[in-house]
């Protein structure tokens, strides 16, 4: 074990811990923005920043490991400097928009910002002016508000495997973007929704959650995903016993947080005024509603004097394997073969 004294507590750590995660196991508090315990380390945002006593300039504590005897001061007047310093810069060329964008209450450089006080840049000059891409049907990329943390890059690359954004340019012209800057749809992304997720400030933003509901005006109720039968933790952000928006839950086992685009987006079908509440059974060629009692015997009529191709079944992906194995059988001692199901949606 490797020990070290943080904010004037001791720690034991295994080996090979980051500053960040032995902090963390104190209980003590490090702004970041692009941490992921999930990505690769890279100590680009450079908020996390921390005093190591004897060590010449301060130091990123989420991609440097903890070493022995290592004295870390992470309040220090020093480090709460280089914060205000590095929030300055990125408020310097930020829309001031904080009144109407989606992401207040949930946004990263809002609330270290009110944590160390910076009110305004002292920083003024030229202002990006990307053109908004609402290009798609899932979520809006505003690059104004992009802070360059690069969650969103290598949550597509690491996790996703898509691949479809990265950096271009340099300097005041460096953006996140698909290749050539071509249209999100144009890429290879799946529009999994993942990287709207990681954003911590409000560059991606959900179409189907704006004007819906505040974050602190939301309740998050756990559940799992309809879509199919892998079984997807998903977290729905519910406002008046409305579904508003839907994350992916990263303390389930199955997904850890990973969805596809249908269990992130595909939600419309749930208040939708079409959807069926009650059996329908048709009767002198009009669907009409009935009781389940009814609707189950009409079934049971039908399929006693059904025989092979006059027999068709549609199975659900949504259910167990044993239920569409017994449901398989059923249809297959009836003489056919005609069994489909829903995965394909």
């Amino acid at each position: 074990m490797v020990s070290l004294t943080i904010n004037g507590q001791k720690v034991e750590v295994e080996p090979g811990t980051t500053i960040l995660q032995a902090a963390e196991k104190l209980g003590i508090s490090i702004p970041t923005f692009c941490y992921d315990p999930e990505l690769t380390l890279v100590g680009a945002c450079r908020i996390c920043v921390v005093e190591v006593e004897k060590a010449r300039t301060l130091i990123a504590s989420c991609c440097t490991p903890a070493a022995e005897g290592m004295v870390v001061h992470t309040d220090s007047e020093r480090v709460h400097e280089a914060r205000r310093e590095n929030l300055s810069l990125l408020v310097a060329n930020h829309p001031p928009e904080c009144l109407t964008c989606e992401k207040t209450g949930s946004c990263r450089l809002q609330d270290y910002c009110y944590q160390y006080r910076v009110e305004k840049s002292d920083y003024k000059g030229e202002m990006k002016e990307h053109p908004l891409d609402d290009s798609n049907p899932f979520y809006i990329r505003d690059m104004n508000k992009c802070i360059l943390c690069g969650l969103c890059v290598r949550k597509c690359y690491e996790i996703n495997g898509a691949a479809a954004i990265d950096f271009i340019n340099r300097g005041f012209d460096a953006k996140i973007t698909p290749a050539f800057d071509e249209p999100m749809e144009n890429s290879p992304c799946v529009f999994c929704g993942m990287c709207v997720d990681a954003c911590p400030v409000g560059a991606l933003t959900p179409r189907q959650s704006i004007g819906r509901g505040r974050q602190w005006e939301l309740t998050t109720v756990k559940t799992i995903c309809p879509y199919c039968g892998t079984g997807c933790g998903i977290e729905l952000l519910v406002k008046d016993d409305e579904v508003v928006g839907v994350r992916g839950d990263t303390s389930n086992p199955v997904n850890r947080g990973q969805v596809c685009v249908k269990g992130h987006f595909g939600i419309d079908f749930l208040h939708s005024p079409e959807r069926l509440t009650r059996p329908l059974v048709r009767k002198n060629g009009e669907l009409v509603e009935t009781s389940w009692d009814e609707a189950l015997n009409v079934v049971a009529e039908k399929m006693k004097g059904a025989q092979g191709t006059e027999l068709a079944g549609l199975s659900s992906a949504r259910v167990t394997n044993e239920e569409n194995y017994l449901f398989q059988k059923l249809l297959r001692m009836r003489g056919t073969n005609s069994i489909d199901h829903c995965a394909r949606l």
